[in-house]
């Protein structure tokens, strides 16, 4: 297959004719860092900020501000530490490998990363996201057994495509609108669930009452208001494609999708008695204990002995139920009535019946089930924008940063 018209193939890869692939040593003054030494406490705790491995979690946000640890004008002046100017692009070379940001103000850092301050052909935002989509490669070649690492003559023959300067504005500016609304996104998404975690604290516990509602709440058990089963004790052979197996991952990581699979004839063997049924609850009961999920949907499965199947009876809601099980108070009883030198950590079915839930009256139970599902609906269509702007950024990565999409039409850009 013939080069695409317009394009040519060069060490990086196939880039536009306009483009240049050019060591990045020649288009960026690359620097290191170093540690001072730390008997000195005279080069400690000073004013110039110091990135660290400790500043690893503060990586691939774009910009890094503050970092966990400073050192002092004399820290500098002994060591091998360097003060970069705001604007170098530092990358994580060792563990953390690949992760990247840009220094908001003056900093040094330490000899686990590189630092590059861009020349006139290079635009930071431009290398911070080619680095970013670079990660992959990084992590694959970094060697070590249990820090890993690349050596600093890698950095010395890295080569980097780049299309001229306007072109390399106009792309950074793209994937910052797009993290700019990541971040945005993110934030609600915070904000949503630290209002939902005060909504279960104040209704579920009564000290909120809905409009309309009022009376004395009472204890009952979960053996009281539930039938609660187990799975099958045996694993069951699985087969290529049937009927879905669940275990303890697909409750605690709520993916019900991606299941091992169990044939049709075994499935009816295992649910001779009883089976899973919308409306019924599905509880961990070995490793994780105590996460419950609802089965909201029409469901043909089978479960595994890690599992405990409630189904709730008549006059109690299973929404409640489920909202329940992620009070404090709840994951409280689960734990007191589990097995305590259990490794790892399980709970019976007998303990399970004697878990504590408190109710209101049944009508109460449905308008509580009825506001924390809405606010849970609520996020799940903002995690799911999110999920889909995440995407939607890997896929602009891809054909951007290779040059298959132009953000500046080839005529105005300056080759």
């Amino acid at each position: 297959m013939g080069l695409r018209a317009g394009c040519k193939q060069t060490e990086v890869g196939i880039i536009p004719d306009d483009w240049r692939d050019a060591l990045l040593d020649r288009i960026a003054k690359r620097g290191s860092g170093h540690t001072p030494d730390k008997k000195h406490p005279e080069y400690w705790d000073g004013n110039i900020r110091w990135i660290s491995l400790a500043d690893s979690a503060a990586l691939d946000q774009g910009f890094i501000e503050d970092t966990n640890s400073t050192i002092t004008p004399e820290g500098i002046a002994h060591s091998s530490a360097v003060l970069h100017p705001a604007g170098t692009v530092v990358l994580s070379r060792d563990a953390g490998v690949g992760k990247s940001a840009i220094m908001r103000t003056e900093m040094a850092v330490s000899q686990h990363f590189m630092a590059w301050q861009c020349g006139p052909e290079l635009h930071n935002l431009f290398l911070y996201y080619w680095l970013q989509s670079a990660k992959p490669r990084f992590e694959r070649i970094a060697n070590g057994t249990t820090i890993k690492t690349i050596g600093l003559p890698y950095f010395k023959d890295l080569k980097i495509p780049h299309p001229p300067l306007a072109e390399q504005c106009a792309i950074a500016a793209a994937l910052s609108d797009v993290d700019a609304l990541l971040d945005g996104l993110d934030r609600l998404i915070a904000k949503r669930r630290d209002l939902k975690q005060a909504a279960m604290q104040q209704l579920l516990t009564g000290q909120t009452r809905l409009p309309g509602f009022h009376g004395v709440w009472e204890v009952k058990t979960l053996g009281e208001v539930a039938t609660i089963r187990d799975g099958t004790h045996q694993t069951p052979r699985y087969v290529e494609s049937g009927i879905p197996f669940y275990s303890v991952e697909h409750v605690t990581s709520g993916d019900f999708t991606n299941t091992k699979f169990i044939s049709e004839a075994e499935h009816r063997f295992l649910t001779r008695s009883f089976k899973i049924q919308k409306g019924d609850i599905l509880m961990t009961r070995i490793g994780s204990i105590g996460d419950c999920k609802l089965i909201d949907w029409g469901v043909e499965a089978s479960f595994y002995v890690s599992l405990a199947l409630l189904k709730i009876r008549q006059g109690y809601s299973a929404a409640f139920i489920s909202h329940y099980s992620k009070s404090a108070r709840f994951q409280k009883e689960v734990e007191l009535h589990s097995l305590q030198s259990a490794i790892p950590k399980k709970i019976n079915l007998g303990p399970i019946s004697n878990v504590r839930i408190e109710f209101p009256s049944q009508p109460e139970q449905c308008a509580i089930a009825a506001v924390l599902s809405a606010m849970d609906a609520e996020l799940s269509a903002l995690e799911a924008r999110r999920d889909k702007t995440r995407n939607l950024k890997k896929a602009m990565v891809q054909e951007l940063l290779t040059g298959k999409t132009r953000l500046v039409p080839i005529g105005d850009v300056d080759v």
